[in-house]
């Protein structure tokens, strides 16, 4: 990556200008990645390749590079079952994860865990979780580790508005606090639990502002703007990674999908999703950049057109891969 930092140009945000042309393109990669592979899966899921459900993040792809670029390979983290962004940010082949969207054994979790339950421990990638708040006391138990090994890992905990809601938040803040652990909690405000508005089940406008409860930084951030994501995410991970405790990062975005795959929508109108959509993470950093003269469309294209390849295949991987061996039905039944 180019150690080079982009000179301050009029009209040119600080956070933006912090960031190397490198960094900003290896961003916006992550970023469509995320957006095809999932409207990929999508795709699948609607031509019977996937069965059962799907959470999507369609909207959300800022708030999980943003974070997860700015860890070290050896960090951790623990995800949501609205997982698919946070996996593929932590460094997730596609090809493998459509492999284990597929039930086929060459999945992460031998077709097994489907599309809420992926893990991938060797890349730090802890698991996804279908409890709502499930991996909040997972995170803190992974940093409890890495604090009595003298490590100087960091864990990044992922969840939703609807989870910070959870007996499991309270509990997992306040003890990271008292034991001044090294764990960065991300709540992905995409505005609906399930299909509850935020408005009606928080008492307070900002879920960083429950961090004063538990004495250690709250912030809330654009979490469409993985530039200032990537910002705020870096500060915390360096004050965990120096021994000074957690904190509480709250990334304002929106899922332009529903709930999930059964969701019909009926409780928010197309006004709201279509303005959202406007606020694309993924077009707003292309644009961005552009209108700055600092890199060309050209070398976005590329991006594009490299990505478009590597999802045929990735899916053609998954397809011909063999369905799991009914004689190992019984393995990894039970921890």
């Amino acid at each position: 990556m180019s150690s080079s930092v982009e000179a301050l140009r009029p009209n040119q945000r600080p956070e933006l200008a912090n960031l190397s042309d490198d960094t900003i393109l290896e961003s916006y990669r992550a970023m469509k990645l995320i957006r095809r592979f999932e409207e990929r899966a999508e795709e699948s899921y609607m031509r019977g390749f996937i069965h059962g459900t799907m959470h999507l993040s369609i909207g959300q792809e800022a708030s999980a590079v943003g974070v997860v670029v700015a860890l070290r390979a050896s960090d951790t983290l623990t995800s949501t079952h609205r997982g698919h962004g946070h996996s593929i940010a932590k460094g997730a082949d596609p090809a493998l994860m459509f492999a284990e969207f597929f039930g086929k054994q060459t999945g992460y979790c031998g077709g097994r865990g489907g599309s809420m339950h992926i893990a991938d421990v060797e890349s730090g990638n802890l698991g996804a979780n279908g409890i709502v708040g499930g991996g909040l006391p997972i995170a803190v138990g992974a940093a409890l580790s890495a604090k009595m090994r003298k490590s100087d890992q960091v864990c990044v905990c992922f969840f939703g508005d609807g989870a910070s809601n959870e007996g499991a938040f309270h509990e997992a803040l306040n003890m990271a606090s008292i034991w001044r652990l090294p764990v960065v909690f991300v709540c992905e405000n995409n505005k609906y639990g399930m299909s509850m508005d935020i408005a009606r089940s928080s008492a307070v406008p900002d879920i960083a502002q429950r961090a004063v409860s538990y004495a250690m930084p709250g912030i809330s951030v654009d979490g469409n703007d993985v530039a200032a994501v990537r910002a705020v995410a870096e500060t915390a991970i360096a004050r965990a990674r120096a021994g000074e405790g957690p904190s509480l990062i709250e990334c304002k975005t929106y899922r332009i999908r529903g709930h999930s795959k059964s969701d019909r929508n009926f409780y928010r109108t197309k006004e709201e999703i279509e303005e959202w959509r406007g606020r694309c993470p993924i077009e707003r950093l292309r644009n961005e950049v552009l209108g700055l003269g600092r890199l060309s469309a050209d070398r976005f294209d590329a991006i594009d057109a490299a990505i478009e390849v590597e999802m045929e295949v990735a899916i053609e991987f998954a397809k011909a891969s063999p369905n799991p061996d009914p004689a190992r039905l019984t393995e990894d039944v039970y921890a």
